[in-house]
Protein backbone atom coordinates (compact mmCIF):
# COMPACT_ATOMS: atom_id res chain seq x y z
CA UNK A 1 0.00 0.00 0.00
CA UNK A 2 1.35 3.42 -0.92
CA UNK A 3 2.42 5.43 2.14
CA UNK A 4 4.63 8.42 2.80
CA UNK A 5 7.31 8.67 5.49
CA UNK A 6 6.09 10.61 8.52
CA UNK A 7 8.64 13.38 7.94
CA UNK A 8 7.37 13.84 4.38
CA UNK A 9 3.79 14.03 5.69
CA UNK A 10 4.84 16.61 8.26
CA UNK A 11 6.61 18.69 5.59
CA UNK A 12 3.56 18.59 3.30
CA UNK A 13 1.21 19.63 6.09
CA UNK A 14 3.54 22.43 7.19
CA UNK A 15 3.62 23.96 3.69
CA UNK A 16 -0.13 23.45 3.33
CA UNK A 17 -0.84 25.07 6.69
CA UNK A 18 1.22 28.17 5.97
CA UNK A 19 0.45 28.75 2.29
CA UNK A 20 -2.74 27.09 1.03
CA UNK A 21 -6.37 28.03 1.44
CA UNK A 22 -8.89 25.19 1.47
CA UNK A 23 -12.63 25.64 0.71
CA UNK A 24 -14.29 27.90 3.25
CA UNK A 25 -11.34 27.81 5.63
CA UNK A 26 -8.84 30.11 7.26
CA UNK A 27 -5.28 30.06 5.96
CA UNK A 28 -3.96 28.96 9.35
CA UNK A 29 -6.97 26.97 10.50
CA UNK A 30 -6.59 24.51 13.36
CA UNK A 31 -9.01 22.16 11.57
CA UNK A 32 -6.67 19.51 10.13
CA UNK A 33 -6.41 18.37 6.54
CA UNK A 34 -5.36 14.87 5.59
CA UNK A 35 -2.90 14.08 2.77
CA UNK A 36 -4.27 11.65 0.17
CA UNK A 37 -1.93 9.49 -1.89
CA UNK A 38 -4.43 7.52 -3.98
CA UNK A 39 -8.08 6.61 -4.41
CA UNK A 40 -9.62 3.45 -5.81
CA UNK A 41 -13.28 2.48 -6.08
CA UNK A 42 -14.96 3.98 -3.01
CA UNK A 43 -11.80 4.15 -0.91
CA UNK A 44 -9.52 7.11 -0.28
CA UNK A 45 -6.00 6.21 0.86
CA UNK A 46 -4.26 8.59 3.20
CA UNK A 47 -0.51 9.14 3.32
CA UNK A 48 -0.30 7.41 6.72
CA UNK A 49 -1.74 4.20 5.25
CA UNK A 50 -5.33 4.50 6.45
CA UNK A 51 -8.17 3.70 4.04
CA UNK A 52 -11.46 5.59 4.24
CA UNK A 53 -14.80 4.66 2.71
CA UNK A 54 -15.92 7.76 0.84
CA UNK A 55 -19.45 8.85 1.68
CA UNK A 56 -19.22 12.15 -0.22
CA UNK A 57 -18.37 11.19 -3.83
CA UNK A 58 -15.87 14.07 -3.58
CA UNK A 59 -18.64 16.62 -3.22
CA UNK A 60 -21.12 14.53 -5.18
CA UNK A 61 -19.25 14.21 -8.47
CA UNK A 62 -17.44 10.82 -8.34
CA UNK A 63 -20.55 8.73 -8.98
CA UNK A 64 -18.52 5.85 -10.49
CA UNK A 65 -15.93 5.92 -7.73
CA UNK A 66 -12.23 6.60 -8.23
CA UNK A 67 -9.66 5.39 -10.74
CA UNK A 68 -12.26 3.75 -12.94
CA UNK A 69 -10.54 1.89 -15.81
CA UNK A 70 -13.10 2.94 -18.42
CA UNK A 71 -12.81 6.63 -17.52
CA UNK A 72 -9.02 6.35 -17.25
CA UNK A 73 -8.92 4.92 -20.76
CA UNK A 74 -11.09 7.74 -22.13
CA UNK A 75 -8.65 10.32 -20.75
CA UNK A 76 -5.64 8.38 -22.06
CA UNK A 77 -7.10 7.95 -25.53
CA UNK A 78 -8.04 11.59 -25.85
CA UNK A 79 -4.66 12.69 -24.54
CA UNK A 80 -3.06 10.97 -27.52
CA UNK A 81 -4.95 13.29 -29.88
CA UNK A 82 -4.95 16.59 -27.99
CA UNK A 83 -5.36 17.75 -24.42
CA UNK A 84 -6.74 21.16 -25.34
CA UNK A 85 -7.51 23.47 -28.22
CA UNK A 86 -9.28 26.80 -28.14
CA UNK A 87 -13.00 26.68 -28.88
CA UNK A 88 -13.13 30.06 -30.59
CA UNK A 89 -13.40 29.37 -34.31
CA UNK A 90 -12.63 25.66 -33.81
CA UNK A 91 -14.59 22.58 -32.76
CA UNK A 92 -13.79 18.92 -32.16
CA UNK A 93 -15.39 15.50 -31.98
CA UNK A 94 -15.61 15.17 -28.16
CA UNK A 95 -17.49 18.48 -27.85
CA UNK A 96 -19.91 17.70 -30.68
CA UNK A 97 -20.59 14.19 -29.39
CA UNK A 98 -21.09 15.40 -25.83
CA UNK A 99 -23.49 18.15 -26.93
CA UNK A 100 -25.47 15.59 -28.91
CA UNK A 101 -25.64 13.28 -25.88
CA UNK A 102 -26.72 16.05 -23.49
CA UNK A 103 -29.49 17.08 -25.88
CA UNK A 104 -30.59 13.45 -26.06
CA UNK A 105 -30.85 12.84 -22.29
CA UNK A 106 -32.16 16.18 -21.01
CA UNK A 107 -35.74 17.45 -21.48
CA UNK A 108 -36.62 17.49 -25.16
CA UNK A 109 -36.88 21.25 -25.67
CA UNK A 110 -33.28 21.88 -24.51
CA UNK A 111 -31.37 21.93 -27.79
CA UNK A 112 -28.62 24.54 -27.33
CA UNK A 113 -25.48 23.78 -25.29
CA UNK A 114 -22.89 26.12 -23.78
CA UNK A 115 -19.87 24.44 -22.19
CA UNK A 116 -18.57 26.05 -19.00
CA UNK A 117 -15.66 25.57 -16.62
CA UNK A 118 -17.55 24.83 -13.39
CA UNK A 119 -20.97 24.78 -11.82
CA UNK A 120 -20.73 28.37 -10.63
CA UNK A 121 -19.78 29.53 -14.12
CA UNK A 122 -22.67 27.59 -15.65
CA UNK A 123 -25.02 29.51 -13.34
CA UNK A 124 -23.41 32.80 -14.38
CA UNK A 125 -23.96 31.76 -18.00
CA UNK A 126 -27.59 30.89 -17.33
CA UNK A 127 -28.23 34.25 -15.69
CA UNK A 128 -26.56 36.12 -18.55
CA UNK A 129 -28.62 34.13 -21.04
CA UNK A 130 -31.83 35.17 -19.28
CA UNK A 131 -30.84 38.83 -19.21
CA UNK A 132 -29.76 38.81 -22.86
CA UNK A 133 -32.99 37.04 -23.83
CA UNK A 134 -35.18 39.83 -22.46
CA UNK A 135 -32.82 42.52 -23.73
CA UNK A 136 -33.21 41.04 -27.21
CA UNK A 137 -36.99 41.21 -26.75
CA UNK A 138 -36.79 44.93 -25.93
CA UNK A 139 -37.51 44.36 -22.25
CA UNK A 140 -34.19 45.42 -20.69
CA UNK A 141 -35.79 46.10 -17.30
CA UNK A 142 -36.32 42.37 -16.83
CA UNK A 143 -32.83 41.93 -15.41
CA UNK A 144 -33.37 40.62 -11.89
CA UNK A 145 -33.96 37.12 -10.56
CA UNK A 146 -36.25 35.47 -8.07
CA UNK A 147 -35.34 32.38 -6.11
CA UNK A 148 -36.37 30.48 -3.01
CA UNK A 149 -34.53 30.87 0.27
CA UNK A 150 -32.12 28.21 1.54
CA UNK A 151 -30.69 27.82 -1.96
CA UNK A 152 -27.08 27.62 -3.08
CA UNK A 153 -25.95 28.26 -6.65
CA UNK A 154 -22.20 28.87 -6.46
CA UNK A 155 -19.47 31.20 -5.30
CA UNK A 156 -19.05 33.67 -8.17
CA UNK A 157 -20.77 37.04 -7.93
CA UNK A 158 -23.88 36.40 -10.00
CA UNK A 159 -24.35 33.00 -8.41
CA UNK A 160 -23.83 34.43 -4.93
CA UNK A 161 -26.57 36.99 -5.52
CA UNK A 162 -29.17 34.20 -5.76
CA UNK A 163 -27.88 32.20 -2.78
CA UNK A 164 -29.70 32.59 0.52
CA UNK A 165 -28.93 36.20 1.59
CA UNK A 166 -29.25 35.59 5.33
CA UNK A 167 -28.41 32.00 6.19
CA UNK A 168 -26.11 31.44 3.22
CA UNK A 169 -22.33 31.60 3.12
CA UNK A 170 -22.02 34.96 1.38
CA UNK A 171 -23.69 37.42 3.75
CA UNK A 172 -20.64 39.67 4.06
CA UNK A 173 -20.87 40.45 0.33
CA UNK A 174 -24.48 41.63 0.52
CA UNK A 175 -23.51 45.27 0.07
CA UNK A 176 -21.92 44.66 -3.33
CA UNK A 177 -24.09 41.90 -4.79
CA UNK A 178 -26.91 42.55 -7.23
CA UNK A 179 -30.22 42.77 -5.38
CA UNK A 180 -32.54 39.89 -6.21
CA UNK A 181 -35.98 38.74 -5.08
CA UNK A 182 -36.41 35.97 -2.52
CA UNK A 183 -39.42 34.01 -1.34
CA UNK A 184 -39.65 31.54 1.50
CA UNK A 185 -38.61 28.04 0.51
CA UNK A 186 -41.56 25.65 0.31
CA UNK A 187 -42.39 23.77 3.49
CA UNK A 188 -44.00 20.87 1.62
CA UNK A 189 -41.84 17.78 1.83
CA UNK A 190 -40.91 15.74 -1.22
CA UNK A 191 -43.55 13.06 -0.67
CA UNK A 192 -46.34 15.56 0.06
CA UNK A 193 -48.54 17.75 -2.14
CA UNK A 194 -47.85 21.45 -2.53
CA UNK A 195 -50.36 23.40 -0.47
CA UNK A 196 -51.65 26.77 -1.54
CA UNK A 197 -49.76 28.47 1.27
CA UNK A 198 -46.51 26.98 -0.08
CA UNK A 199 -46.87 28.49 -3.54
CA UNK A 200 -48.62 31.75 -2.58
CA UNK A 201 -45.41 33.72 -1.79
CA UNK A 202 -43.98 33.00 -5.23
CA UNK A 203 -47.28 33.72 -6.95
CA UNK A 204 -47.65 37.05 -5.17
CA UNK A 205 -44.10 38.15 -5.88
CA UNK A 206 -44.32 37.30 -9.57
CA UNK A 207 -47.65 39.10 -9.87
CA UNK A 208 -46.17 42.25 -8.34
CA UNK A 209 -42.67 42.24 -9.83
CA UNK A 210 -42.63 40.17 -13.01
CA UNK A 211 -41.85 43.27 -15.09
CA UNK A 212 -38.40 43.34 -13.43
CA UNK A 213 -37.69 39.61 -13.31
CA UNK A 214 -35.78 37.74 -15.99
CA UNK A 215 -36.01 34.27 -14.46
CA UNK A 216 -36.83 32.11 -11.51
CA UNK A 217 -33.75 30.08 -10.60
CA UNK A 218 -33.96 27.12 -8.26
CA UNK A 219 -32.51 23.72 -7.49
CA UNK A 220 -35.25 21.30 -8.49
CA UNK A 221 -36.51 19.06 -5.65
CA UNK A 222 -33.27 19.16 -3.60
CA UNK A 223 -31.76 22.32 -2.15
CA UNK A 224 -28.24 21.01 -1.70
CA UNK A 225 -25.50 23.05 -0.01
CA UNK A 226 -28.02 25.61 1.24
CA UNK A 227 -29.54 23.14 3.69
CA UNK A 228 -30.06 19.73 2.06
CA UNK A 229 -33.83 20.25 1.99
CA UNK A 230 -36.19 18.21 -0.22
CA UNK A 231 -39.45 19.75 -1.42
CA UNK A 232 -42.55 18.65 -3.28
CA UNK A 233 -42.43 17.93 -6.99
CA UNK A 234 -45.86 19.56 -7.15
CA UNK A 235 -44.28 22.86 -6.10
CA UNK A 236 -41.97 22.67 -9.11
CA UNK A 237 -44.91 21.93 -11.41
CA UNK A 238 -46.83 24.94 -10.12
CA UNK A 239 -43.74 27.17 -10.29
CA UNK A 240 -43.37 26.29 -13.99
CA UNK A 241 -46.98 27.35 -14.62
CA UNK A 242 -46.44 30.63 -12.80
CA UNK A 243 -43.36 31.37 -14.90
CA UNK A 244 -45.40 30.82 -18.06
CA UNK A 245 -48.22 32.99 -16.77
CA UNK A 246 -45.98 35.94 -15.88
CA UNK A 247 -43.48 35.63 -18.76
CA UNK A 248 -40.53 34.69 -16.58
CA UNK A 249 -37.92 32.11 -17.61
CA UNK A 250 -37.26 29.07 -15.45
CA UNK A 251 -33.65 28.12 -14.73
CA UNK A 252 -33.10 24.66 -13.23
CA UNK A 253 -29.82 24.31 -11.37
CA UNK A 254 -29.24 20.55 -11.70
CA UNK A 255 -25.56 20.73 -10.78
CA UNK A 256 -25.97 18.69 -7.59
CA UNK A 257 -29.05 16.69 -8.61
CA UNK A 258 -28.19 15.69 -12.17
CA UNK A 259 -27.09 12.27 -13.40
CA UNK A 260 -29.19 10.09 -11.17
CA UNK A 261 -28.60 11.34 -7.63
CA UNK A 262 -32.31 11.68 -6.74
CA UNK A 263 -33.42 8.47 -8.47
CA UNK A 264 -34.26 10.24 -11.73
CA UNK A 265 -31.62 11.13 -14.31
CA UNK A 266 -32.49 14.77 -13.64
CA UNK A 267 -34.55 16.04 -10.71
CA UNK A 268 -36.90 17.97 -13.04
CA UNK A 269 -38.23 14.60 -14.14
CA UNK A 270 -39.93 14.13 -10.76
CA UNK A 271 -42.31 16.90 -11.86
CA UNK A 272 -42.18 16.27 -15.62
CA UNK A 273 -41.06 19.89 -15.96
CA UNK A 274 -38.94 21.34 -18.76
CA UNK A 275 -36.96 24.44 -17.78
CA UNK A 276 -36.02 27.14 -20.25
CA UNK A 277 -32.40 26.87 -19.12
CA UNK A 278 -30.67 24.04 -17.26
CA UNK A 279 -27.27 23.91 -15.56
CA UNK A 280 -25.38 20.62 -15.15
CA UNK A 281 -21.98 19.91 -13.66
CA UNK A 282 -20.37 17.94 -10.81
CA UNK A 283 -21.09 14.32 -11.88
CA UNK A 284 -20.90 15.31 -15.56
CA UNK A 285 -17.27 14.15 -15.80
CA UNK A 286 -17.58 11.45 -13.17
CA UNK A 287 -15.37 13.58 -10.94
CA UNK A 288 -12.34 13.55 -13.26
CA UNK A 289 -12.13 17.18 -14.40
CA UNK A 290 -13.87 20.48 -13.79
CA UNK A 291 -16.61 20.80 -16.41
CA UNK A 292 -20.19 22.03 -16.64
CA UNK A 293 -22.75 22.93 -19.24
CA UNK A 294 -25.71 25.26 -19.61
CA UNK A 295 -28.50 24.07 -21.89
CA UNK A 296 -31.24 26.28 -23.29
CA UNK A 297 -34.26 25.98 -25.52
CA UNK A 298 -34.00 27.05 -29.14
CA UNK A 299 -36.39 29.90 -28.29
CA UNK A 300 -33.84 31.29 -25.84
CA UNK A 301 -30.82 30.80 -28.10
CA UNK A 302 -32.50 32.09 -31.26
CA UNK A 303 -33.83 35.17 -29.48
CA UNK A 304 -30.34 35.99 -28.20
CA UNK A 305 -28.87 35.44 -31.68
CA UNK A 306 -31.42 37.76 -33.27
CA UNK A 307 -30.98 40.55 -30.73
CA UNK A 308 -28.24 43.10 -30.14
CA UNK A 309 -25.27 42.41 -30.21
CA UNK A 310 -26.20 39.21 -32.04
CA UNK A 311 -23.92 36.93 -30.01
CA UNK A 312 -23.99 35.46 -26.52
CA UNK A 313 -21.50 37.36 -24.39
CA UNK A 314 -19.42 34.67 -22.70
CA UNK A 315 -16.44 32.52 -23.70
CA UNK A 316 -14.03 30.84 -21.24
CA UNK A 317 -10.47 30.01 -22.27
CA UNK A 318 -10.89 26.33 -21.46
CA UNK A 319 -14.40 26.07 -22.89
CA UNK A 320 -15.15 22.54 -24.17
CA UNK A 321 -11.77 21.19 -23.14
CA UNK A 322 -11.37 17.96 -25.16
CA UNK A 323 -10.22 15.87 -22.19
CA UNK A 324 -13.20 16.99 -20.12
CA UNK A 325 -15.63 16.43 -23.01
CA UNK A 326 -14.25 12.96 -23.71
CA UNK A 327 -14.46 11.79 -20.11
CA UNK A 328 -17.92 13.37 -19.71
CA UNK A 329 -19.26 11.46 -22.67
CA UNK A 330 -17.76 8.24 -21.33
CA UNK A 331 -19.12 8.88 -17.84
CA UNK A 332 -22.63 9.35 -19.21
CA UNK A 333 -22.34 6.18 -21.27
CA UNK A 334 -21.04 4.30 -18.24
CA UNK A 335 -24.06 5.48 -16.27
CA UNK A 336 -26.54 4.63 -19.03
CA UNK A 337 -25.07 1.15 -19.50
CA UNK A 338 -25.24 0.38 -15.78
CA UNK A 339 -28.16 -0.59 -13.56
CA UNK A 340 -27.95 2.83 -11.96
CA UNK A 341 -31.66 3.11 -11.18
CA UNK A 342 -31.54 -0.14 -9.22
CA UNK A 343 -28.34 0.91 -7.46
CA UNK A 344 -29.73 4.27 -6.41
CA UNK A 345 -32.97 2.63 -5.24
CA UNK A 346 -30.94 0.14 -3.20
CA UNK A 347 -28.83 2.91 -1.67
CA UNK A 348 -32.04 4.75 -0.76
CA UNK A 349 -33.46 1.63 0.90
CA UNK A 350 -30.31 1.03 2.96
CA UNK A 351 -30.03 4.68 4.00
CA UNK A 352 -33.67 4.60 5.09
CA UNK A 353 -33.28 1.35 7.01
CA UNK A 354 -30.02 2.35 8.69
CA UNK A 355 -30.56 6.04 9.42
CA UNK A 356 -34.27 6.60 10.00
CA UNK A 357 -34.00 5.59 13.65
CA UNK A 358 -31.70 8.58 14.26
CA UNK A 359 -34.81 10.75 14.48
CA UNK A 360 -35.20 9.33 17.99
CA UNK A 361 -31.87 10.81 19.11
CA UNK A 362 -32.28 13.97 21.20
CA UNK A 363 -29.57 15.64 19.08
CA UNK A 364 -31.52 15.15 15.83
CA UNK A 365 -34.10 17.55 14.38
CA UNK A 366 -34.89 15.67 11.15
CA UNK A 367 -33.86 12.76 8.95
CA UNK A 368 -34.34 13.00 5.17
CA UNK A 369 -33.70 10.33 2.54
CA UNK A 370 -34.09 10.64 -1.24
CA UNK A 371 -32.31 8.57 -3.85
CA UNK A 372 -28.62 8.35 -3.02
CA UNK A 373 -28.86 11.19 -0.48
CA UNK A 374 -29.15 10.73 3.26
CA UNK A 375 -29.40 13.77 5.54
CA UNK A 376 -29.42 14.04 9.32
CA UNK A 377 -30.18 17.55 10.53
CA UNK A 378 -29.07 18.29 14.09
CA UNK A 379 -30.23 20.93 16.52
CA UNK A 380 -26.69 22.25 16.98
CA UNK A 381 -23.81 22.78 14.56
CA UNK A 382 -21.12 20.12 14.70
CA UNK A 383 -17.56 20.70 15.83
CA UNK A 384 -15.82 20.03 12.51
CA UNK A 385 -12.44 19.13 13.99
CA UNK A 386 -13.85 16.69 16.48
CA UNK A 387 -16.45 14.98 14.30
CA UNK A 388 -14.06 14.60 11.34
CA UNK A 389 -11.52 12.86 13.54
CA UNK A 390 -14.25 10.57 14.86
CA UNK A 391 -15.28 9.65 11.32
CA UNK A 392 -11.65 8.95 10.37
CA UNK A 393 -11.24 6.70 13.39
CA UNK A 394 -14.30 4.80 12.15
CA UNK A 395 -12.70 4.41 8.71
CA UNK A 396 -15.06 6.70 6.77
CA UNK A 397 -14.84 10.06 5.02
CA UNK A 398 -17.72 12.49 5.51
CA UNK A 399 -17.75 16.28 5.44
CA UNK A 400 -20.62 17.72 7.51
CA UNK A 401 -21.44 21.41 7.50
CA UNK A 402 -23.29 23.41 10.11
CA UNK A 403 -26.05 21.28 11.59
CA UNK A 404 -26.02 18.81 8.71
CA UNK A 405 -24.42 15.39 8.56
CA UNK A 406 -25.14 13.83 5.19
CA UNK A 407 -24.13 11.03 2.85
CA UNK A 408 -23.98 11.13 -0.95
CA UNK A 409 -21.91 8.03 -1.76
CA UNK A 410 -20.72 6.82 -5.17
CA UNK A 411 -23.34 4.72 -6.94
CA UNK A 412 -20.94 1.75 -7.05
CA UNK A 413 -20.73 1.43 -3.26
CA UNK A 414 -21.32 -2.07 -1.92
CA UNK A 415 -24.03 -2.83 0.62
CA UNK A 416 -21.38 -3.71 3.21
CA UNK A 417 -19.50 -0.42 2.77
CA UNK A 418 -22.74 1.53 2.95
CA UNK A 419 -23.64 -0.29 6.18
CA UNK A 420 -20.25 0.71 7.62
CA UNK A 421 -20.89 4.35 6.67
CA UNK A 422 -24.36 4.36 8.21
CA UNK A 423 -23.17 2.61 11.36
CA UNK A 424 -20.43 5.21 11.84
CA UNK A 425 -22.90 8.07 11.35
CA UNK A 426 -25.46 6.60 13.72
CA UNK A 427 -22.98 5.80 16.48
CA UNK A 428 -21.09 9.10 16.30
CA UNK A 429 -24.22 11.25 16.17
CA UNK A 430 -25.69 9.28 19.04
CA UNK A 431 -22.71 10.29 21.20
CA UNK A 432 -22.81 14.00 20.37
CA UNK A 433 -23.71 16.41 23.19
CA UNK A 434 -27.44 16.98 23.57
CA UNK A 435 -29.14 20.34 23.79
CA UNK A 436 -29.57 21.83 27.25
CA UNK A 437 -33.04 21.15 28.60
CA UNK A 438 -35.53 23.99 28.10
CA UNK A 439 -36.44 25.82 31.34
Amino acid sequence: MKMLPQQKINDLLDIDHHHIWHPYSAMHSDVPVYPVVSAQGVRIRLADGRQLIDGMSSWWCAIHGYNHPVLNRAIHNQLGDMSHVMFGGLTHVPAVNLAEKLIEITPKALTSVFFADSGSVSVEVAMKMAIQYWYARDLPDKNHFVTIRSGYHGDTFGAMSVCDPINGMHGLFSGVLAKQYFVESPDCRFDAPCRQKDIDPLAALLENHHQAIAALILEPIVQAAGGMRFYSADYLTRARKLCDKYRVLLIADEIATGFGRTGKLFACEHAAVTPDIMCVGKALTGGYLSMAATLATSKVSQTIDQGDPGVFMHGPTFMANPLACAVSLTSISLLEDSEWQGRVKNIEAILDAQLSHCIDFPQVRDVRILGAIGVIELYEAVDMKSITEQFLNAGVWLRPFGELVYLMPPFIISDNDLHILCKAVSEIIGKLPTRPAMP
